[in-house]
């Protein structure tokens, strides 16, 4: 199965271009852009076509992240995702930034449970868990810096993203809210295509609705 993964989360814009069959990447591309994602990311798309020598038509599922993150970007990359899938006739999933980032965090402490925290400004963070396996373990959540704090005291694992200083005052190193696009892309060979089609996911308003990532079935 050959996967177009595209991002627009956050300040990058990216895709990948992915065999599961073969689990090979078969090109990616990723501009630090901050924003301006609507009038690039048909760029990059042609670019990791191209590298990887491979047709339009040629894509068997549309992945892209929906949120959290920036709301216009995340917007854009919906959009997007959802007209790929809709003109070569493919489904199309979404998978969640925090997801993606405790991927990236097991990937680099395998057997750890990782606690993915994003910094959402207003006092409050962007939460979810995940086991050693990758599984969610609770649902993605704003909530206040306080209950962030008292959630991870009890938290026996690591912790990524960029709210890991607000709840790990000795934390050293870079917590930037990055991640490879290739790892979107794996996560999405894996997630459930009959979910619907991506949306972006909400946590804060009258409108959020607590969402566990998306549906993936590890084998």
């Amino acid at each position: 199965m050959i996967i177009l993964a595209l991002d627009t989360a956050g300040v990058d814009c990216a895709a990948a271009l992915y065999d599961s069959g073969r689990n090979t990447m078969l090109g990616e591309a990723s501009d630090m852009i901050g924003k301006g994602h609507a009038e690039h990311l048909m760029g990059i798309v042609d670019r990791v076509l191209d590298q990887a020598g491979v047709a339009l038509s040629a894509v068997d599922r549309i992945a892209v992240t929906v949120g959290p993150g920036s709301f216009t970007g995340i917007r854009v990359g919906v959009a997007a995702a959802r007209g790929f899938a809709l003109s070569l006739g493919v489904p199309a999933v979404g998978i969640t930034t925090l997801a993606v980032m405790a991927e990236a965090q097991r990937l680099k402490t395998p057997g750890r449970p990782v606690l993915a925290a994003m910094d959402a400004k207003r006092n409050e963070i962007y939460l979810q868990a995940f086991d050693a396996d990758g599984y969610a373990l609770d649902e993605a959540r704003a909530v206040s810096i306080e209950e962030a704090q008292a959630f991870a005291a009890g938290f026996g694992g690591e912790i990524t993203g960029s709210a890991t200083p607000l709840l790990k005052p000795d934390a050293s190193g870079d917590h930037a809210n990055h991640f490879p696009i290739s790892i979107v892309a794996r996560l999405a060979a894996a997630a459930d295509p009959s979910s619907g089609k991506p949306k972006p996911l909400y946590l804060r308003g009258p409108d959020a609705k607590p969402q566990a990532g998306f549906a993936i079935e590890r084998v």
